[in-house]
């Protein structure tokens, strides 16, 4: 920790999807700032090993609650256990999604509904149970993981690309609220990251072409998304409200 602006110790934030890409790697950012760490998920296993690698070497405390995103009483619980381990929640970084290619017509109902309600409606429900606790305390901050296909889009990615823009405005709507009681509201828009989700999906010809399209040549780290929630997260980003950092590598940049 170089600078007591990003010094966390003391706070306890909550990371859902952290048991592996971008929201063990911001929560582990957050461990080595002293933070107490609750991490959420659905597969239990890979939650426990994540926050055992979290935790290494660190002394600050990590909890693990498994909870499926898209049930709406798995939510409840996950708000109430992470508030029980610790005594309250600091912290909340939205990160739990997925990404469904689907033509147009080829959406079904339930595919759609899914994707809503795990990328963004989950995220309104967390965020509103956890809220109160924060207001009662006159600080906060609550970090949504939205994505650059917020801001522009692929054909196939419509399902995707509607529930990130959607964030996008929640978290602008969440940010005018809250602020009046010290609560701070903003978004993380990554591009390009080289999870497990492109390394099985995509083949190296496939990951080769993504990475001529980003102005700096190659695909972004899950660990290079932490520095940024450290920032929105401490007292270094106090000021900062209702913003989307963008962490893409240029790729909104280009127009052709």
């Amino acid at each position: 920790m170089s600078s007591s602006l990003f010094d966390l110790a003391g706070r306890v934030a909550l990371v859902t999807g952290g048991s592996k890409g971008i929201g063990k790697a911001i929560a582990r950012g957050f461990a080595e700032a002293g933070a107490e760490v609750v991490i959420s998920s659905r597969h239990e296993e890979e939650l426990k090993a994540a926050a055992a690698d979290i935790g290494r070497g660190l002394k600050t405390r990590v909890a693990t609650v498994g909870a499926d995103m898209t049930k709406r009483d798995d939510v409840r619980r996950l708000a109430d256990t992470a508030t029980a381990a610790f005594g309250r929640i600091d912290i909340l970084v939205n990160n739990a999604g997925s990404n469904q290619p689907q033509l147009l017509e080829s959406i079904q109902d339930a595919d759609w509904d899914r994707i809503l309600e795990l990328n963004l409606s989950s995220c309104m429900a967390l965020t509103r149970y956890v809220v109160p606790q924060m207001k009662e305390r006159r600080w906060g901050r609550i970090i949504f993981l939205s994505s650059v296909m917020g801001f522009a889009s692929l054909a196939g990615r419509a399902p995707y690309s509607a529930t990130k823009s959607g964030i996008l405005g929640f978290c602008r709507a969440v940010a005018l609220e809250l602020g009046e009681f010290g609560i701070t509201a903003n978004c993380i828009a990554p591009g390009p990251i080289l999870t497990d989700l492109p390394r099985s999906t995509l083949t190296d010809e496939q990951r080769q072409v993504v990475a001529k399209r980003v102005p700096l040549g190659r695909w972004g780290d899950p660990a290079e998304l932490a520095g940024p929630a450290l920032l929105l997260a401490s007292d270094a980003g106090s000021y900062i409200t209702g913003a989307a950092i963008v962490v893409d590598g240029g790729i909104l940049a280009r127009t052709f």
